[in-house]
């Protein structure tokens, strides 16, 4: 009877322990579960959409404006909105993780969130292969291994796209993200990276702000032989038909004037790459135009 007791006792302990799930975040701390993550507090549409991509979408219990895709999404109590949360509301939502953008919020937001005492893990994908670890770091927490097989579809679309623009002429790219002021990418960010992959070159990827503010003059000299920017669903707003005042630019000589949707290619989730391969397109449009 003891021994049988003992087993038990043994078969109890190696279960919880093997339902404790832990993840490394962005801000490179160990988040810690003592089992999967059932109730999910998401702080950032990317986010929300991750998880949707994962299976996991049913768990999240509260999310931010703009969190809209897929539609399921529309239906999810929005606790907070642009640098800003309802600590209340997150608290009485009872999750029992939290996951936030790290740069989507001030860091006085985030510390209040952790003294709520839920684990908050901070997600910060600076990269287009990052959101392929994200997905399968959040599967890990939620107890999804599913998510591995769509981190790796993910990755694989990306290698491929890689290797269908790898070689190709550089094509001189400036992409607008507002117009007064004008200001444009950084080298540093995601979007430049997407540049760079479809053979492209951020004329400004030498400045180090992320979003930094740059002159019409410094564009002209720049000779963009495509302009981008990106309105959400790809709805062109006018915001590029300053340009067309200046014929020298080749971009505009050869009617490159661009505008994605900025739901996908700015949002680090699967979709990126699907707006990632509509701007390679572009790209190559105009180094064909160019006769490179």
């Amino acid at each position: 009877m003891m021994r049988a007791a003992c087993a038990a006792l043994l078969l109890f302990v190696c279960s919880s322990a093997a339902a404790q799930v832990s993840a490394i975040d962005d801000a490179g701390n160990t988040v810690t579960l003592a089992h999967p993550a059932q109730r999910i507090v998401s702080l950032a549409p990317h986010i929300t959409e991750q998880l949707f991509a994962i299976g996991a979408g049913s768990l999240v219990v509260g999310t931010t404006d703009y969190a809209d895709y897929p539609s399921a999404a529309k239906a999810i109590p929005r606790l907070a909105r642009a640098h800003s949360v309802d600590l209340e509301r997150i608290a009485a939502a009872r999750p029992d993780l939290i996951v936030v953008w790290g740069t989507g919020f001030p860091p006085a937001v985030i510390e209040a969130l952790k003294r709520l005492g839920p684990p908050v893990f901070v997600d910060e994908p600076g990269a287009i292969a990052s959101i392929a670890t994200s997905m399968e770091r959040l599967g890990v927490l939620v107890g999804h291994p599913e998510a591995k097989e769509v981190a790796a579809r993910f990755r694989a679309r990306e290698t491929a796209l890689r290797a269908q623009y790898a070689g190709r002429t550089e094509v001189a790219v400036f992409y607008q993200i507002w117009s007064e002021p004008l200001m444009t990418l950084g080298g540093r960010h995601v979007v430049s990276e997407a540049i760079r992959l479809c053979g492209g070159r951020n004329v400004f990827e030498q400045l180090a702000p992320l979003a930094p503010q740059v002159s019409i003059e410094a564009v002209l000299a720049a000779r963009p032989e495509i302009i981008v920017t990106a309105e959400a669903d790809a709805r062109a707003s006018g915001a590029l038909a300053m340009w067309r005042r200046f014929p020298q630019i080749p971009a505009v000589r050869h009617d490159l004037l661009v505008t994605l949707d900025a739901n996908r290619i700015n949002r680090h989730t699967p979709r990126m790459l699907d707006e990632v391969a509509v701007l390679c397109a572009r790209i190559d449009q105009a180094r064909g135009v160019a006769g490179k």
